[in-house]
């Protein structure tokens, strides 16, 4: 099952997302608030998914705050609850210069 990028946009206009212990954890340490994460999902790219995740299928979505490049991995379930799994910034490294496409 493909993760619906409506249906992901919906459940953070309606505040339906539960946030994982290392979603929090990770933005804490990494100075990004919950609105940042927001924003990333509300109207970030989705760049990479990862249909058969377990328990529900998830993605990575891109997105700026400012000039700051934001990454986060969400996962969507049956009843269109969204769970915030990670949030980061992306470095070249492992990243391209665009932070869309991995290096390999």
């Amino acid at each position: 099952m493909r993760l619906d990028r409506r249906a992901v946009a919906a459940a953070v206009a309606e505040r339906r997302v539960v946030w994982r212990l290392h979603a929090l954890e990770r933005m804490l340490k990494r100075s990004i608030s919950r609105a940042d994460v927001f924003s990333v999902l509300a109207d970030g790219e989705m760049i990479e998914e990862y249909e058969n995740d377990a328990p529900f299928p998830s993605a990575l979505f891109m997105g700026w705050v400012g000039k700051r490049p934001v990454h986060v991995v969400a996962a969507l379930d049956a009843t269109q609850t969204l769970y915030v799994i990670t949030a980061y910034e992306p470095d070249t490294e492992h990243f391209e210069g665009d932070f869309r496409r991995r290096r390999n």
